[in-house]
């Protein structure tokens, strides 16, 4: 059993950040029911790297484990009464509708609340819900380009750089699951449920603690130079630099111990925290140099053995066969009913007496429909009715 086993939540979120928050919580146990269009969500008909699965595409089967789907039409007033009646069971009620929406469709927190108060409710969105950018779209990488992080590496005179990944999603989603654990711990010790409101600008600009106070605090500002720096605050070399095979990362280095390690003179008698910020490009360009003349392994057992900060720069392919990666069980691997074998990023904190586990791969639209119609206390006839109208929708396997 997972340490949430027994709460129940209603993931009404699309594309990223929500449903990876929802599915977190669906890894330590909880009963996550994913309600979505009688169509399917959006993301479900939305490829990533434009690879298709062959009933559910990878996108969606990535943020959707261990959730069953219930197909239900909420601009339907019998379907909008489906969710009604499973909100009175529900513990967290999860959306991130673009503003306003949710309360034309009549599930907003007062609505919610007023049926169930002890309802966690989070309400996820791009900026916030009310002020000068309420209606702007929220997409990872307009955020990225707002949050200053494109500007604290890289060269100047070049183009901004983007994280490798959906950076801003991805805090968000861990944004909106802490959310929840501390409203349940709060629920838990006084019976009080609240609304939780997370929005990526916030969460992406808190991210950024340690930066932006040196920025606010110490009044420096981010300088991007000649160089590519991996970061505008750390001192040089700081960075990936070619090898005769690859790449390598050196990571701010004693200039004196680094500079014998790879045979450069000049840093014998640098100073590290005069010389590596007012000579930075000069010692990038230096370290670049020296380092494409031995391979990444040569030059990773020179730096281990004189305590250098270093370490190899993988490709997905690496990284999944990286002998770390295989001790930790970061993957997991299941069986999905339509999809086959399935490995993936697994939940990343370990617990002792409730570890996380998949239960099952995501669902296909509507799967769990007829189930959880039951459970909530419709009779047969009425979940045949409301399937035959279209109100709800089913999928069999």
């Amino acid at each position: 059993m997972g340490i949430l086993t027994g709460y129940r939540v209603l993931d009404c979120s699309i594309a990223m950040a929500g449903p990876f928050a929802a599915q977190r919580l669906g890894d330590l146990g909880a009963d996550v029911i994913k309600v979505e269009p009688t169509s399917g969500e959006w993301q479900r008909h939305t490829s990533a790297g434009g690879i298709k699965g062959n009933r559910i595409n990878v996108s969606f089967l990535s943020l959707n484990r261990n959730k069953r789907s219930l197909a239900v039409d909420l601009k339907n007033a019998d379907g909008k009464q489906v969710l009604l009646e499973l909100v009175k069971t529900a513990d967290v009620f999860l959306q991130n509708y673009r503003p306003g929406v949710a309360k034309r469709l009549g599930v907003d927190y007062e609505t919610l609340s007023a049926i169930n108060p002890k309802l966690v409710y989070v309400s996820m969105s791009g900026y916030g819900e009310t002020g000068p950018y309420v209606n702007n779209p929220g997409q990872d990488l307009i955020l990225q380009g707002m949050s200053g992080a494109m500007l604290s590496a890289g060269r100047a005179g070049e183009p901004p750089l983007a994280a490798g990944q959906f950076l801003v999603d991805a805090v968000t989603a861990y944004t909106a699951f802490e959310g929840v654990l501390a409203a349940l711990l709060h629920r838990e010790r006084t019976g009080e449920a609240q609304l939780v409101q997370v929005n990526m600008l916030d969460a992406i600009t808190t991210l950024q603690m340690q930066e932006l106070s040196v920025y606010t605090v110490g009044g420096k500002a981010q300088t991007r130079s000649a160089e590519p720096h991996a970061h505008a605050y750390i001192r040089s070399p700081y960075g990936a630099f070619a090898t005769a095979d690859g790449y390598i990362i050196v990571a701010f280095p004693s200039l004196a111990n680094f500079g014998a390690v790879i045979g450069e003179d000049a840093f014998l008698t640098m100073n590290d925290e005069i010389d590596s910020w007012k000579r930075r490009d000069e010692i990038f360009a230096r370290t670049r140099e020296r380092l494409k003349h031995k391979t990444t392994e040569e030059w990773l057992g020179l730096f281990r053995a004189a305590d250098v900060w270093a370490g190899p720069v993988y490709g997905y392919a690496e990284l999944v066969d990286d002998p770390q990666i295989r001790h930790n069980g970061t993957f997991v691997e299941y069986e999905h009913p339509t999809e086959g074998p399935i490995k993936a990023p697994g939940f990343p904190i370990r617990f002792s007496k409730t570890p996380s586990d998949v239960r099952f791969g995501a669902p296909l639209a509507g799967q769990h429909s007829r189930d959880i119609l039951r459970e909530a206390g419709f009779a047969d006839d009425k979940v045949d009715s409301l399937i035959g109208s279209g109100a709800v929708s089913e999928t069999m396997l």
